[in-house]
């Protein structure tokens, strides 16, 4: 059974950071390419970043490049987001996400498998 588990999310000051972690099992995460998604309140589903299997190529969406880093470790099962001078419309519930065939597409949001979410709320 695949799971993804987000942790890491809380109450932040606007230009403060926080780390995201998801650790994935019940497949094999080193060959998935792996997203992140958030979602704030009122509003659909936006993408934030991928990166694909081997952690070489990474993007991001115009909302959060140069402050964000997505990453991955393989040995670890654990996919991350390193979030920097974040913003009050950065405050939204935090999924990561995947699909059956293991490959995302950058800047979709439609995935086979999702994790709970982990709530990031930038406020002063």
């Amino acid at each position: 059974e695949v799971q993804l588990v987000e942790s890491g999310g809380g109450l932040v000051q606007p230009g403060g950071s926080l780390r995201l972690s998801c650790a994935a099992s019940g497949f094999t995460f080193g060959t998935y390419d792996m997203s992140w998604v958030r979602q704030a309140p009122g509003k659909g589903p936006e993408w934030v970043s991928a990166i694909n299997s081997g952690g070489g190529s990474t993007y991001y969406a115009d909302s959060v490049k140069g402050r964000f880093t997505i990453s991955r470790d393989n040995a670890k099962n654990t996919l991350y987001l390193q979030m920097n001078s974040l913003k009050p419309e950065d405050t939204a519930v935090y999924y990561c996400a995947t699909d059956r065939d293991g490959m995302v597409v950058p800047g979709t949001y439609i995935y086979d498998y999702w994790g709970q979410g982990t709530q990031v709320t930038v406020s002063s």
